[in-house]
């Protein structure tokens, strides 16, 4: 068996990296064969199928949302935290796939703090302003929101 000389296995491993970066959006068949299929919270994802879909049924419309983009596109969105199911079928009814949606928490560059029992929620990226996540405090929900109101008002 000949080794490979650690350059060319370096250049060999980037090649890989590179190649499988270029797929894009994984086949709706592919990403179902993990058993689920994962979406972070307030975010989209694209999934393509093989077949036309005529329906997609969302088992809890809290969890997540799903639309179709066109007859072999839809795309995913998370709602809320926590596992639903998504069901794609073709124009007779039958089921092209069945699968469990899982919407997790985004990674990295949240910052939570708490004042007594009260939640607040902040993205810092590279400066922290308040975002709406689950379970936040109602009181700062509703002036986050105010406030996003105010400035697509100020922007139209």
């Amino acid at each position: 068996m000949s080794k490979l000389p650690g350059s060319s296995l370096r250049t060999l491993l980037l090649v890989a990296i590179f190649a499988v970066a270029s797929l894009g959006p994984l086949p709706f068949a592919a990403a179902t064969e993990e058993g689920s299929i994962s979406v972070e919270v307030n975010m989209a994802r694209i999934l393509r199928i093989s077949s036309p879909a005529q329906t997609v049924i969302i088992g809890n419309p809290a969890i997540a949302d799903v639309t179709i983009q066109d007859p072999q596109t839809l795309v995913l969105t998370g709602r809320g935290y926590g596992k639903t199911n998504l069901i794609v079928l073709d124009e007779v009814g039958n089921p092209i796939a069945d699968t469990l949606v899982e919407v997790v928490q985004t990674p990295g560059g949240l910052v939570t703090m708490y004042q007594g029992a009260a939640r607040t929620t902040l993205a810092c990226t590279p400066n922290c302003q308040p975002v709406i996540m689950l379970g936040d405090d109602v009181d700062f929900t509703a002036t986050t929101i105010t406030s996003s109101g105010l400035v697509a008002g100020a922007v139209n």
